[in-house]
C-alpha cells in the first residue's frame, strides 16, 4: 500500500509523522519540520516526506490552505509520484493507492467534541453554488458540477473503529464558521455533518481525477459556530492527530479497493 497524506500546514504534517514513528514507520534521511500554523506569506511546495514500513510507504504533504492549494499540492504530488511529463524511455514511479485529507478542523456541536476524531463518510464542498433570494443553491442544482464525493464504506468503517472516531459527513468550506447563524445555516443544509474544514473537497476532486479513492480525518480543535480563539484546544487537536496516525496504519495496509 503507497498512501498520499495531505495537511493544509506544516504543524498537522509533523503531528502525523510524530504518530507514523510511533506506528513503526522509518523516515530516511534529514527531518525538516516547522512548528508552526501558519505557512508564511510565500508558500512553497516541497516534495512529500516520506515514512515506511514492511513494503508498505506512507507519504506526507502540506500543501496549503484552502481547498485550491490543497487541489493544487495533490495534483503536484500525485503527479511527481508518476514521473512528470512521461516520455520514451522514463520511468514513471508506481503512483498511490489512496489520498488522505487530514488535519484540525471545527466540530459541530453535540456531535464532534474538541480532541475527538472524525472520520468522513462523505466529503461535501459546502459552499459550493450561488445565492438566491430563496437561499443557497448547490452547485449540483445548477448544472455545472458536484458539490460531494464519498469515502469507500469499507475503509471509512475500519478507520471509524480503529481510532475510536464519529463518522460522517464533512463539510468543506472556504470562509471558516464564525457566527450561530452560519453554523444553523449549514446544519440546515447538512443536519448529519460532523465536522467542517478548509480542504477536503479540493483533496477528493484531485484523487478522483487521477481515479484515487479518498479518505478525511478531522480532530476538532474548535467548535464550529461564534468564533471564539480563547476556546479553542489546537494542542490537544495535534496531540488527538498524532494517535490517530499511530493507530491507523494496520487499516491502511490491510484495505483494498477490491474491498468496496
Amino acid at each position: 500500500m503507497r498512501v498520499l497524506v495531505v495537511t493544509a500546514v506544516a504543524a498537522e504534517a509533523d503531528s502525523v509523522a510524530a504518530g507514523l514513528a510511533l506506528a513503526g514507520y522509518e523516515h530516511p534521511g534529514e527531518e525538516h519540520t516547522r512548528n508552526a500554523l501558519v505557512a508564511g506569506p510565500a508558500f512553497t511546495p516541497s516534495p512529500p516526506a516520506r515514512f515506511g514500513r514492511a513494503g508498505h510507504e506512507i507519504h506526507v504533504c502540506p500543501a496549503g490552505v484552502g481547498p485550491a492549494a490543497a487541489a493544487a499540492g495533490t495534483a503536484r504530488a500525485l503527479a511527481l509520484a508518476l514521473g512528470s511529463n512521461p516520455g520514451p524511455g522514463s520511468n514513471p514511479g508506481p503512483g498511490y493507492d489512496l489520498v488522505v485529507s487530514t488535519g484540525i478542523g471545527g466540530g459541530f456541536p453535540g456531535v464532534a467534541p474538541l480532541g475527538s476524531l472524525v472520520v468522513s463518510s462523505t466529503i461535501v464542498a459546502a459552499d459550493l453554488g450561488a445565492g438566491s433570494p430563496e437561499g443557497f443553491i448547490p452547485v449540483r442544482e445548477l448544472g455545472f458540477g458536484r458539490q460531494e464525493l464519498s469515502v469507500p464504506s469499507s475503509l471509512g468503517r475500519r478507520a471509524t473503529r480503529a481510532l475510536g472516531a464519529a463518522h460522517g459527513p464533512v463539510l468543506t468550506v472556504t470562509t471558516a464558521t464564525g457566527t450561530a447563524e452560519r453554523a444553523a445555516e449549514l446544519l440546515a443544509r447538512h443536519p448529519h455533518a460532523l465536522a467542517e474544514a478548509m480542504e477536503g473537497f479540493g483533496v477528493a476532486e484531485t484523487a478522483d481525477v487521477f481515479g484515487l479513492p479518498v479518505l478525511e480525518i478531522r480532530a476538532i480543535s474548535n467548535e464550529v459556530g461564534p468564533r471564539d480563539r480563547s476556546a479553542w484546544r489546537i494542542g490537544d487537536a495535534l496531540a488527538a492527530l498524532t494517535d490517530a496516525f499511530a493507530k491507523l496504519p494496520p487499516v491502511l495496509e490491510s484495505w483494498t479497493p477490491h474491498d468496496d
